[in-house]
């Protein structure tokens, strides 16, 4: 997940690979030292093979979120509420209250600036 460094604004145009959590690098570098094989990982990790690829499909879904978002010029909170939602610890319905109450707190912020 990102974290907000006001002296570094492009920090959200990171290669894709930096915007990952390292225990998701660590699962893609032994998903490549394995060739791709999500049995073999399943096994590595001990755990089921829907398990794997459901980690899979979530990481996957951290990488499209990224790229999508950056195309967009979204910022640090709504990448990260988005990064939570594809991590299943937050549902679509709690997302789009968090990202509505941030655009509103903006807005409102905007409105409020002393010329």
């Amino acid at each position: 997940m990102e974290t907000c460094d006001p002296d570094n604004p492009d920090k959200a145009n990171r290669l894709w690979i930096d915007r990952l959590a390292d225990e998701d690098v660590a699962f893609l570098k032994r998903f490549l030292l394995l060739s791709g094989s999500l049995k073999d990982l399943a096994k590595a990790y001990e755990v089921s093979y829907p398990t794997v690829r459901l980690r899979l499909d979530r990481l996957i879904q951290k990488v499209e979120i990224g790229d999508e978002l950056i195309a967009s010029d979204a910022g640090p909170f709504e990448r990260s509420a988005r990064y939570l939602l594809a991590e299943g610890l937050i549902d679509d319905t709690v997302y789009k209250a968090l990202v509505e109450a941030h655009q509103c707190e903006l807005k409102q912020t905007q409105n409020h600036k002393p010329l």
